[in-house]
C-alpha cells in the first residue's frame, strides 16, 4: 500500500514501503564513504526526536543547525518534523551579528553545528545569548556535546518517549509549522520565512513529476542544505527513492562525482560555469587536428534546442561530435548524468546548451524561500523545456503578472508570513492572496516564464546567495574616506563596488602624507590611496557574511551629487544611472585578469 505523504516525515515511512535500500544517504569522512540504509535513517530520526525530548523539549520550540552538508542533517530534520519542533537552518558562512540576530529573534532552545571551526567561531555569541539551553556539535569536539548523545538518550528512553512521540507525530498536521528560514532584507535585518508542511511537501511532490529517476539512481547534495532550494530537492531525491550522498566541501564535488556517479544534481550557475570554462580549458590544451575537433564540436552546440528536429546531416555531426568529444564531457561527470537541476538565478543560454548537446540536460526552474521554493521549472516529463526561461508553471500554482511588469503568485507553496513581522508579510501578500515576488518577468507562448529584470534592488550572485546592496552600502559609507558607493555584481561570481571617495577629507589626508597630485583622476591612482581604501575596505568585511564581502573595487575620480546624475533629488542613487556610466568599470571588475581587490 503507498504511503501517503503529506508531512516532511511521512517520507520514511514511504521509503521503508516503497524502496528501501542500503544507500538511502551517505556521506564521506576520512576519505571514504559511509552510508545508511533506510531503516537506519528511520530508526535513527526516531531516536533523535525522542532524544529532544528527553532534553525537556516541548512542541513548537525552536532547534537550529549550523552545518554543512552531511547525512546525520537529516536524522535532525526529520526528529524535529515528527516531534513538532520547529528547525531554524542557518548558514555557516553568517557573519556574528546576524547570528546573534537570528538565534535571539527566532527563540532558539539548542543549537546544533557542524565542526570544530564552527563550535569555536560561533560558541562565544551563545554564552553572549540567554535562552539557548546548549549547544551541540555533528562531529565530535572535546568539551562538546556531541549528537550522538541525544540518539543515545532517545534509545535509552524510548520505552519512556516512545508511545508520546507517535502521539505527536499522529497530531501534526499539515498545517503546522515546520520551519524557519531566515533570509536577507534590504536594511540588513534578516527576516524569518514561517513555511509549513504543506508547504515544504506540496512543494517537492510537485516538483518530483518532472523526471523518471528513482530506485535505481543516485544523486549527489553539495548546495547548503539550509538553503530551501537544496532542501527541498532533497527532500524530492528522497521522496523518489534515489540514494543522496552528501558533500560537505565543494573542494570534494568533481572527485564525489566520478566516485558515486550520481544520475542528477542540484547546481546554481557559478558552478555550471566552472563545468564549461573546464571543458573550454580542456580543448585549449590540445593542439592541431584535436583541436579544431574539439572546438567545431564545442560550436556545435550551438544549435540545440530541446525537442529540435535536426537536418540529416547536422544528425551526422553531432553524432561524430558526440563520440568524439561529448561522451568525454559525460565521463568527466562521473558518466551516469541524466538530469541537472540548475536554480537560485540566470543560467547563461550557452552551457544549457553544451550540456543539453552532451546528454545532459539541464533542468531550470525558478523560486524564492518565501515559495517554499519552486514557482515554475522546465519538465522533461511533460516535454515542456525552453532554455532562456525558467519553464512553465508548477502544478497547484497560478502566476500572473501584474501592470508593472512584476511577477505574482498563489499557490499551496507560499509561506505564511515573516516571524514576528506582520506589516512586512502585508508588503508581499496583498489582500488577494497573491504574493508580489519583486522580480520582473514575461510568459512566452502562454506557458514558459521568462525573468527579465528585478523590482527589487537586492539581487544574487551566480551562487544563488542574495546580496542586499544598501546594507553593505550603509556600513562602507560609515567610513569616512567614502561619500558615496554603489554594490555591484547581479549574477556574478563575487560582489564589487564603486566607490566615490570624500575628495575633501582626501586632499587634506594626502597633503598630510606628502602625496602630490594635479588633479581626483591621479589622485585616486596613487598606491597610497588605494592602501588607505583597502583597510577601509577590509574592516567592513569582517563584519559581513563570506558571499557579502566586497572581492574588488574601483575609485572613481567623480563626485556623485543630484546634479550631475548620479543621485536623486532626495539623495538616493540611481543605480541605473551610475550603472551607465561607469559599464566599463564594472565591465573591467569582473573581466578574467583583474584580480586587484583595489583599484582605480
Amino acid at each position: 500500500m503507498t504511503q501517503t505523504v503529506t508531512r516532511t516525515f511521512d517520507i520514511l515511512a514511504h521509503a521503508l514501503n516503497e524502496f528501501p535500500r542500503e544507500d538511502a544517504i551517505g556521506g564521506k569522512k576520512d576519505g571514504k564513504w559511509y552510508t545508511f540504509s533506510t531503516e537506519e535513517y528511520n530508526e535513527k530520526s526516531h531516536q533523535f526526536a525522542m532524544g529532544l525530548m528527553a532534553m525537556g523539549l516541548k512542541r513548537g520550540d525552536k532547534v537550529a543547525t549550523i552545518t554543512t552538508n552531511r547525512p546525520e542533517w537529516n536524522f535532525a530534520d526529520m526528529g524535529m518534523a515528527m516531534a513538532g519542533i520547529v528547525h531554524v537552518p542557518i548558514y555557516p558562512t553568517l557573519g556574528e551579528d546576524e547570528y546573534k540576530y537570528i538565534l535571539k529573534h527566532a527563540e532558539v532552545k539548542v543549537l546544533i553545528v557542524g565542526d570544530k571551526k564552527l563550535y569555536e567561531s560561533i560558541n562565544p555569541l551563545v554564552n553572549m545569548l540567554g535562552g539557548l539551553d546548549c549547544i551541540c556539535t555533528f562531529e565530535e569536539i572535546e568539551g562538546a556535546r556531541y549528537y550522538e548523545e541525544i540518539l543515545d538518550q532517545g534509545k535509552s528512553r524510548k520505552e519512556e518517549f516512545e508511545k508520546e512521540l507517535e502521539e505527536i507525530k499522529n497530531s501534526i498536521t499539515p498545517d503546522d509549522l515546520a520551519t524557519l528560514i531566515y533570509t536577507s532584507g534590504t536594511t540588513g535585518v534578516p527576516k524569518g520565512v514561517m513555511l509549513t508542511q504543506r508547504n515544504l511537501v506540496s512543494n517537492f511532490v510537485a516538483h518530483a513529476k518532472m523526471h523518471h529517476l528513482g530506485k535505481d539512481h543516485r544523486a549527489i547534495s553539495f548546495l547548503p542544505l539550509c538553503h530551501v532550494y537544496e532542501r527541498s530537492v532533497n527532500y524530492h531525491f528522497q521522496y523518489k527513492g534515489l540514494g543522496v550522498y552528501y558533500i560537505g566541501n565543494l573542494s570534494q564535488i568533481v572527485s564525489a562525482i566520478k566516485e558515486i556517479k550520481p544520475h542528477i544534481f542540484n547546481s546554481v550557475p557559478r558552478l555550471l560555469e566552472k563545468v564549461y570554462d573546464g571543458f573550454v580549458a580542456k580543448g585549449k590544451e590540445l593542439s592541431g587536428i584535436k583541436k579544431g575537433l574539439y572546438f567545431w564540436a564545442m560550436k556545435l552546440t550551438q544549435h540545440f534546442e530541446y525537442y529540435k528536429k535536426y537536418s540529416p546531416f547536422l544528425k551526422l555531426k553531432i553524432r561524430i561530435a558526440d563520440k568524439l568529444i561529448y561522451s568525454k564531457w559525460r565521463a568527466a561527470l562521473g558518466g551516469n548524468i541524466v538530469y541537472i537541476v540548475s536554480g537560485g538565478a540566470a543560467l547563461q543560454p550557452k552551457i544549457a546548451r553544451v550540456l543539453g548537446m552532451a546528454k545532459m540536460i539541464n533542468v531550470e526552474g525558478y523560486g524564492l524561500t518565501e515559495t517554499s521554493p519552486v514557482i515554475t521549472v522546465n519538465n522533461p516529463a511533460l516535454g515542456e523545456m525552453r532554455i532562456g526561461t525558467v519553464g512553465p508553471i508548477l502544478e497547484g500554482y497560478e502566476v500572473r503578472i501584474a501592470n508593472d511588469g512584476e511577477i505574482l503568485c498563489k499557490g499551496p507553496g507560499v509561506m505564511l508570513g515573516y516571524y514576528k513581522a506582520p506589516e512586512l508579510t502585508a508588503e508581499v501578500i496583498d489582500e488577494n492572496g497573491w504574493f508580489h515576488t519583486g522580480d520582473i518577468g514575461t510568459i512566452e507562448d502562454n506557458k514558459y516564464l521568462k525573468i527579465t529584470d528585478r523590482k527589487k534592488e537586492i539581487f544574487k550572485l551566480s551562487g544563488g546567495k542574495y546580496i542586499a546592496p544598501q546594507m553593505i552600502e550603509n556600513k562602507l559609507k560609515a567610513s569616512n574616506l567614502i561619500e558615496q558607493v554603489m554594490v555591484v555584481g547581479a549574477n556574478e561570481k563575487f560582489a564589487s563596488a564603486l566607490v566615490s571617495p570624500n575628495f575633501p577629507l582626501l586632499h587634506d589626508w594626502a597633503a598630510d602624507h606628502k602625496i602630490h597630485f594635479e588633479d581626483n583622476k591621479e589622485l585616486i591612482q596613487k598606491p597610497e590611496v588605494i592602501n588607505y581604501l583597502q583597510k577601509e575596505i577590509k574592516i567592513v568585511n569582517k563584519t559581513l557574511g563570506s558571499h557579502e564581502q566586497i572581492s574588488r573595487v574601483r575609485l572613481v575620480c567623480e563626485e556623485w551629487t543630484p546634479n550631475s546624475g548620479e543621485l536623486s533629488p532626495t539623495l538616493k542613487l540611481r543605480r541605473n544611472m551610475v550603472a551607465v556610466k561607469y559599464q566599463h568599470l564594472i565591465e573591467d571588475i569582473y573581466s578574467v585578469g583583474h584580480g586587484k581587490e583595489v583599484s582605480y
